[in-house]
C-alpha cells in the first residue's frame, strides 16, 4: 500500500505512525468512495465492503491495493484499528450498535439518525460502552469556520451580537433520497447547527422556523420545505439567522457570517462564491461557482479523514462526537416542531436523554 501515497501529504514520523494503521470503510456510495479515495494512500491496509458486491469489485478495480470483505465479514473483523460508515443513513445507528463490539474507535456520515430518540438510545450506548466515534461534520476541519472559530475566541471581533449562516443547493436531490433525508433541517442545515455551536461556544436556547414546499409533491408528500428561514437565539442572547434552499441555481453557496463589537468575520467569501455583484464597478468573485458539496469541502475532508487514521492510532482527539451529533439533532427537531405548529420553541423542550437515562449530555467540542 506504501506505493500509492499521495505526493501531497508530508513524509516523516507522523506519516509513517499513519501507516501502521489498518481501517474498514462501510458503504461504498458517492461519499463513502471519496473517503475510501482519501484513506488508500494513509492507510497501511484499507478494507472495504458494500451490499453491493459489483459496487464493491468496481472500486477494488479503480483503487488497486484495497481489500474487499462483504459488510458481515467486515463487522465482525478482529484485524481492524478503525472503522468508517458511510452506509444510507437508515443503517447507521444498528450498524454503530454492531460495531460496538469490535472494541474500536468508529467514524460515522451524520445524522447517527433521522430520528432523535434512536440518536439519544446509540449515545448511551456509545458511553457505556466507551466507544470513540467521531462524527461526519467535516466543517471543524474546514479553514475557514477555524479562522472565524479562532478568532472570535481571541477576541479579534469582539463581543458575539449577530451570526448569518445557510447552505444552498444548486439542485434538489433526486426524490427518493429527500423521501429518506429527515428534511432540510436534519439533512442540510444540521451543519450549520453543528457549526455554530462549534464556532460560538454557544448553545441554541430557542428556535423558529418558517418554510415553504412551493406546492412541490416531492416535499410536500414527506412534509418537507424547499426553502426555509430560522431564527435562533443563543445561550449568550446573540441572535441568529439560518437559512437553505434546494434551489440555488447559481451554485453551491455556503456561508457564516459573524458580527461582532468590534467587526466581522465571514467565512465562504472565496473567488468560488456562486454570487453575482451588480455593483458597476465590481468584478468579484471571479471565479468558476461551487457546484456541490464535495468539491467545496474538499480539503476539509480530507483532514478529517486524517484526524480519524489519528484516533484509530490512538494518537488523536475527537472533536466532532456523539454528544455534538445529539445536540444538532435537536436544533433540527426544535426547528421541525416550530415550522409544522408555528410557534418559537424552546430547546429545553425538546429530549436531552432517552427515558432510561438519567446521565447528562455534554459538549465534546
Amino acid at each position: 500500500m506504501s506505493r500509492l501515497r499521495d505526493a501531497r501529504w508530508p513524509r516523516g514520523p507522523r506519516e509513517r505512525r499513519l501507516h501502521m494503521v489498518t481501517i474498514g470503510l462501510l458503504g461504498l456510495g458517492r461519499i463513502g468512495a471519496m473517503h475510501a479515495k482519501i484513506l488508500a494512500p494513509l492507510a497501511d491496509r484499507l478494507v472495504v465492503a458494500d451490499t453491493r458486491p459489483q459496487l464493491t469489485a468496481d472500486f477494488a478495480a479503480e483503487v488497486p491495493g484495497v481489500e474487499v470483505r462483504t459488510p458481515d465479514q467486515l463487522l465482525a473483523s478482529s484485524d481492524l484499528d478503525g472503522l468508517v460508515i458511510t452506509t444510507p443513513t437508515d443503517t447507521h445507528a444498528a450498524t454503530i450498535d454492531r460495531a460496538a463490539g469490535l472494541g474500536i474507535p468508529i467514524f460515522c456520515e451524520k445524522p447517527v439518525s433521522t430520528d432523535l430518540a434512536t440518536t439519544l438510545e446509540v449515545a448511551r450506548i456509545v458511553r457505556e460502552k466507551g466507544v470513540r466515534l467521531q462524527m461526519g461534520f467535516q466543517r471543524h476541519f474546514d479553514a475557514g469556520y477555524t479562522t472565524a472559530r479562532n478568532n472570535l475566541r481571541a477576541g479579534k471581533i469582539g463581543d458575539l451580537r449577530r451570526v448569518h449562516m445557510g447552505t444552498l443547493d444548486q439542485a434538489p436531490a433526486p426524490r427518493e433520497f429527500l423521501a429518506a433525508s429527515g428534511g432540510i433541517y436534519t439533512d442540510c442545515l444540521i451543519h450549520d447547527f453543528d457549526a455554530l455551536r462549534w464556532v460560538s461556544g454557544q448553545e441554541v436556547s430557542e428556535a423558529y422556523a418558517i418554510g415553504t414546499d412551493l406546492g412541490m409533491p416531492d416535499f410536500a408528500d414527506f412534509g418537507d420545505v424547499a426553502e426555509t428561514v430560522v431564527l435562533l437565539t443563543l445561550t449568550n442572547g446573540a441572535l441568529v439567522t439560518a437559512h437553505s434552499s434546494r434551489f440555488n441555481g447559481a451554485g453551491y453557496d455556503v456561508r457564516m457570517e459573524l458580527h461582532g463589537t468590534l467587526g466581522t468575520d465571514t467565512v465562504g467569501l472565496d473567488e468560488h462564491l456562486p454570487m453575482t455583484s451588480t455593483e458597476p464597478a465590481a468584478t468579484y468573485p471571479a471565479g468558476d461557482p461551487w457546484v456541490d458539496f464535495i468539491l467545496r469541502f474538499k480539503p476539509a475532508y480530507e483532514a478529517e479523514m486524517r484526524a480519524f487514521m489519528e484516533v484509530a492510532a490512538g494518537t488523536g482527539n475527537i472533536t466532532a462526537g456523539i454528544e455534538d451529533a445529539v445536540a444538532a439533532l435537536r436544533i433540527s427537531e426544535a426547528c421541525s416542531i416550530s415550522r409544522r405548529e408555528h410557534r418559537p420553541v424552546r430547546l429545553e423542550e425538546i429530549a436531552a436523554e432517552p427515558p432510561s437515562s438519567s446521565q447528562k449530555t455534554g459538549n465534546e467540542a
